[in-house]
Parts: structure tokens; sequence; C-alpha cells
């Protein structure tokens, strides 16, 4: 065992020096690291350089306790760790990688991971990140974009402008699985089943031929541990056994709009209403499984998809909301304050969604008033995107104060005025409204955005309810320090891998080990089941990939604007690529930095 194992411990738990004195001290440590290395330098024997060298790797041992027992911060902690390193490296060099001292500082480090793990790390080894915690109303940037550019503003309706309780999708989830029941022929028992708000999220992919609901990062990787069939999860063994690995293939991905079509077999759920869709299909799977019923995989799919869809277009969504507008929808006086404020600015502002006229004109009327339209140049209702953003086909139809749907060929669209279906490319032309001055924000990455920015060149704004929540859980302590240990963690696992030796590996054993429980803990933090939307163990969700891709800014939603001048510049972190310097991306915060404390600090 290293010697200097109990003064490290000892300093860790039981902190024996005050602030002042500790300071002396690593002043000291340091000054005697400096005489050694330059007595090292100038001895001729190599014996006399041997015992410098490990003379020498005794003190940066030493150094690295007083370090993390002194008032860290994060980078303080991260550099003691590296005086352990260096430590390492020199016993290895003049000793050898089987001498017992290695096994000494290696156990120094298991030790540590051992405070850590029973959250018994002092108050003064909490990051300094504490000090920047991230504001849940800012908004970020994937591309650089300044709103003195903008003139037009478009919006979608459906949570966008408005936000709905939660009330909402259990409805959706009660009438669909009735539907299910009473129109498809399935049995009585499903309607035991209860909606679930915290079984799924957004962003997931469904094995269609399958039935099993998952979450895939960025490169088509399958997190394992995120795999269910029905309520249940899968066994990694059965995943990997399953597809051949953790890889899905591009040809069985879901398709460019996230549909399961043209042979692919995934369907990526993308729609915030699709929430209780892959709580229907998991609990009919669930039933099917549980009372050993044979079923169509493919069948079932269709049967739920359809009686979601009907939920919509035979209007029991719209006619429920409408007769309880209070329960349902979240009056947000902020959308009217934003709405208002680009007004003032002299900004033409534009609406298209799916939803009918009826149901948007009673909500813009509750959250914004009954003079909602004189907010908007153009309305357009019905418009059935993505469609509306590809068919030149549809023409635009006028609707009168009734409802009633016109017959006029459409020159011009008025102000005040309500049309239904239409195209984008009869929009363009009639309205001018072109490439990078235009801003559209909408909640669904592919029907409301990707279109838009591939093909137009419009700027684009995606509206992401859950990062509000999100930032919150990771704006906790234990959420920091728990994410700050595994980086060390991983740091430690791809430094400490070059020794062989059997003791040496056990210990790297028993860190994977608990690497693996600290991202199931991680994951558990946003979902039981799923984890965060915008990440796997460490790679992005493929949500998060499509959304870096389709949406030049994002927020949790539009009363974000609030915070920002109308020609604000939004510019995107430089994040260091792996071939970069960290240090590069490590630039003291500027003063729009989206950090919670200047929030607060207003």
């Amino acid at each position: 065992m290293n010697a200097c194992q109990p003064s490290l411990m000892q300093t860790l738990i039981k902190f024996l020096f005050s602030r002042s004195q500790r300071k002396q001290v690593l002043k000291y440590y340091k000054q005697v690291i400096k005489i050694k290395e330059n007595a090292e330098t100038l001895a001729k024997s190599s014996l006399l350089r041997k015992q410098l060298n490990i003379s020498l790797s005794d003190t940066l041992c030493k150094l690295a306790g007083q370090l993390l027992a002194s008032d860290s911060c994060h980078h303080v902690m991260i550099e003691a760790v590296g005086y352990l390193y260096r430590s390492l490296d020199l016993r290895v060099i003049h000793l050898g990688s089987s001498h017992s001292s290695i096994h000494g500082i290696l156990h120094l480090l298991r030790e540590i991971e051992w405070i850590r793990s029973r959250r018994c790390w002092p108050q003064e080894l909490v990051p300094s990140i504490m000090s920047n915690l991230l504001n849940p109303d800012a908004i970020f940037s994937n591309n650089e974009m300044s709103l003195s550019d903008i003139e037009i503003y478009g919006f979608d309706y459906d949570y966008t402008l408005v936000f709905y309780s939660k009330h909402l999708h259990t409805l959706i989830f009660n009438a669909a699985r009735d539907l299910l029941i009473n129109e498809h022929r399935y049995p009585a028992e499903i309607r035991k089943y209860e909606y679930d708000p915290n079984f799924a999220i957004r962003g997931l992919h469904y094995d269609v031929q399958r039935a099993v609901l998952m979450k895939i990062d960025a490169f088509h990787y399958i997190q394992l541990g995120t795999v269910y069939r029905g309520l249940s999860v899968v066994p990694d063994e059965e995943v990997i056994e399953m597809y051949e690995g953790s890889h899905v293939p591009l040809e069985q991905m879901s398709d460019f709009y996230g549909k399961s079509s043209h042979g692919n077999t995934m369907k990526q759920f993308m729609d915030i209403f699709s929430l209780p869709e892959m709580t229907l299909l998991s609990c009919v799977n669930e039933y099917f499984l549980k009372n050993n019923i044979d079923y169509e995989p493919v069948h079932l799919y269709k049967d739920v998809k359809d009686s979601i869809r009907d939920v919509h277009i035979k209007g029991i969504m719209y006619r429920a909301i409408e007769a309880d507008i209070e329960k349902y929808i979240c009056y947000a006086e902020q959308t009217r304050a934003v709405l208002a404020k680009l007004a003032d600015h002299g900004k033409k502002m534009f609406l298209i969604t799916n939803s009918p006229s009826s149901f948007v004109d009673k909500g813009m009327s509750y959250i914004v008033g009954k003079d909602w339209r004189d907010l908007f140049d153009v309305v357009i209702v019905q418009a059935e995107k993505p469609n509306f953003f590809n068919d030149k086909r549809r023409p635009f139809r006028k609707m009168n104060e009734k409802g009633v749907l016109l017959w006029d060929k459409i020159h011009k669209l008025q102000k005040g005025q309500i049309y239904k279906q239409g195209n984008l490319y009869e929009f363009l032309k009639l309205t001018g409204w072109r490439g990078s001055r235009v801003l559209y924000f909408g909640d669904h990455i592919y029907s409301d955005l990707a279109d838009l920015t591939l093909k137009h060149g419009w700027r684009t704004g995606a509206i992401i309810p859950e990062l509000r929540s999100e930032l919150k859980i990771m704006n906790t302590e234990q959420y920091i320090q728990t994410m700050t240990w595994l980086q060390t963690l991983t740091g430690l696992l791809e430094q400490m891998q070059v020794h062989r030796d059997a003791e040496s590996q056990l210990v790297l054993q028993e860190w994977k080990k608990e690497r693996k429980e600290m991202r199931e803990m991680t994951k558990s933090f946003f979902n039981a089941q799923f984890g965060s939307l915008f990440r796997t163990d460490q790679n992005p969700t493929y949500f998060l990939r499509r959304l870096s891709r389709f949406a030049d800014i994002y927020m949790a939603s539009l009363s974000c604007l609030l915070n920002y001048d109308v020609s604000h510049t939004f510019y995107p972190r430089r994040t260091p690529l792996q071939h970069e310097l960290p240090a590069w991306s490590e630039r003291p915060p500027t003063f729009r930095t989206p950090l919670l404390q200047e929030a607060q600090a207003k």
C-alpha cells in the first residue's frame, strides 16, 4: 500500500487543516515538486533520477490529497486527479506496473469513489457549476441567427401558441381506448388500463413488426434498458439477439417524417399528442401478452393509430376542449405579450395550423382575446402539414364568419380573414415572404420545421415544453454531483485501462459496474423507463439529432422571447469536437449566456 494513502483519506474525510493552512501546504508541496523536478534534470546518476522520480510521485500524491481537501471547484478536483495520474505514470516507469505501490494508488482512487458513492463529498467539492445553472426560460441556438434580420414571424397553434393541461392526454387515451373496444372489437377488459403520464417520452421508436418501444441514439444504436414490450422491459440479451446487436440499420429506421412506410419497420413518435398513443399501444400489447392471446402486431399498431387519428378527425378532442376550455387549456397571458411585442415592433405575423377554424378561434379568444385576429396578417387552418409544404395542387379557400367555405379564387391573403388548406408555394407567391427573413415556430420537428429549413430557407424555432423540466432537473445539486462523478469515473477508466495486471483489472471491472449503475441512476432522474429526451447514456438521442438539424433555435415556450430584444443575436456555443482541445470551448461566460443567475439578477 502506498504510504501517502492514509494521509489523503484523512484530508478527504476529516479536514485537519483550516483553509489558510491548506493554502500554505499547497504552496509548500508545489515548491517541493518544482525543486524535485529541477534536481531530476541535473542528476547524473540513473539511480538518483529514479529515487527523485519516486519521491516526486509521493509528493504529487500528497498534493492531490490537499487539493481535494481544499475549497475546491470542479476544475481543482480534476487537477487533483491529474496529479494522481502523473504519480501513477512515474511509478509505472521506474518501479513497474506490478509494484505494490501502484495498487496502493489505484486503491486510493477507489476510496475516493467509495466516498462519492455514499454521498460523502464535502460541500467544498460541489462543482462550481452550481453557480452557473442554466436558465429554463432561455433560448438555445443550434445555428447563429439574428432577430434583427427577421421581418415575419409564423406560428403553429397546438403546443406553440397554446398549451394544454395534463387532462388532455388522459382524454385522448380514454377516447382512443374506447374506440378500440367499440369499433375495432377489442376486448372490453382493456378498459381497466388508465393513462400513465410518466410512462413514455417523445422521440421514441416503435418496431411495428416486433411490437417493441425503444429509445435510439443519433447513431442508430438502441439504448439498452429502454426497450419495452408492453409495459415490461426487454432483457438486454434478448434485444441483442433480436437485432443481432444493438444497431438498427438505416433501411429499418422510420422514413423522413418518422413514419413506418415504404418498407421501414420503425415508427418515430415526435408529436406531443403521440404520448397517449405510445401508452395505449403498450397497454394493449401488455394485455395480449399477459393473457397469452395470439395477435398480429402490425394490425394492432394500425388499429391504435386509426383510433388516435379518429379522436382528432371525428372531432372528439375538439368538442371536449371547446366544452370545457378552462379544464384543458392552460391560460397563458404571456402568449399575447409575445404577439403584442412583435406587433409593436412592426413585425408581420401569420398562423398555419392543422386544427379547425372554430377550435382555433375559441382557444385564441381564451388565451389572447376576442381581437386575436387583428394581430395576424394571415391565418390558415386545416393546412394538413406536412403536405402543405410539398403539395402544389391544393388552392386556398376563404371561410366566412360562420365557417362556410367560399368558392372565390384567392388573389390575395387578407388580414382578418381565415383560409383553409392551400399550399406553401401559393403562400409564397401571394405574400412574397421568402428566405431567412421568415422565422417559423412549431413543436413538431418534422411536420412543422424540416421542409421549411431544407427546401425554403426559412429560419425555424422549435418549441420543446419538456426542456423546462429537464433543465430544472439538471440544475439540482444531486444531478450535478452525479454527472461530475460519472465523468470523472469515465476518465479514470480511460486512463487506467493500460494497467493489465489482475488486481488492477479487478478494480477496473468494479468501476465499470458502478459506471453502469450510475448511468441507470442518471436516466431515472428524467424518466424511469426511457430517461432524457435529449440524451442516451453518452450520445445525443435521435430526437436531438433531428432537432439540431431542423431548428435554428429551440426553447421551452414562446414566452422565452420576452427575455430578449428583437435585435438579439443567438450564438451557438462552440462545443469541442473529439479532436479539438476542450479549452477552446471553456471561455468565460458572455453577457448573454443563458444562465439562471443572470436572469435572476434582472
